[in-house]
């Protein structure tokens, strides 16, 4: 009876260790706050322009769409730092480019959803028959150059959340206003193009 006990004891901990090296193996690296794509995703074609140096005067072509910039929003989180581009494109809507150049660049093209009754805080929020999840949390220092509507400076307060490979919902407040809720599309840098500016080649 003891010497069974003793085999059935070896055979758990031979398990437990054929597990663990599978979690670890399989275990995937955890993504930035606009969530990138994964490590073993193709390398991304690079955006034609330096969309970090945008400014207002600027066009910029995304997949068949133009927009004009705006605005420029620039954010900083203890290390890490992204810039929110304003667009315009003669619709009314607001739209939005966010900037991550981290390891990898990371693009999102935000659409203002200001008709939203959603509210972030829940693991997972329904809207547009889409289902998304929870992501991250946080809050960062802002700097707003032209048109944003916004003081010079403040702070920000947001929710991000995921949902599949490339669609993402924002909650932002700045300062002491409410929620502004947006829906993005992650971007290939390739489907950015910086268009010259008047008078330039």
């Amino acid at each position: 009876m003891g010497r069974s006990v003793t085999y059935l004891v070896v055979a758990l901990a031979v398990l437990a260790v054929v597990v663990i090296v599978l979690v670890v193996r399989t275990r995937r690296p955890a993504t930035a706050r606009s969530g990138g794509r994964s490590s073993d995703a193709r390398p991304a074609e690079p955006p034609r322009g330096d969309p970090l140096r945008l400014g207002l005067g600027h066009r910029v072509r995304i997949r068949e769409r133009e927009y004009a910039v705006s605005g420029t929003i620039r954010l900083v989180e203890g290390d890490w730092s992204w810039v929110q581009h304003l667009l315009d494109d003669g619709s009314g809507t607001r739209y939005r480019l966010s900037v991550e150049d981290g390891p990898e660049l990371e693009l999102v093209l935000w659409t203002a959803e200001p008709g939203a009754s959603v509210t972030p805080g829940a693991p997972t929020i329904d809207l547009g028959r889409r289902r998304y999840t929870w992501a991250e949390t946080g809050q960062a220092r802002y700097t707003a150059t032209e048109e944003t509507g916004l003081p010079a400076a403040g702070t920000m307060r947001y929710h991000d959340y995921q949902s599949g490979g490339t669609a993402r919902l924002s909650f932002e407040a700045y300062g002491e206003e409410g929620w502004r809720v947006a829906r993005g599309d992650l971007l290939d840098p390739a489907d950015l193009t910086i268009l010259p500016r008047s008078g330039e080649r």
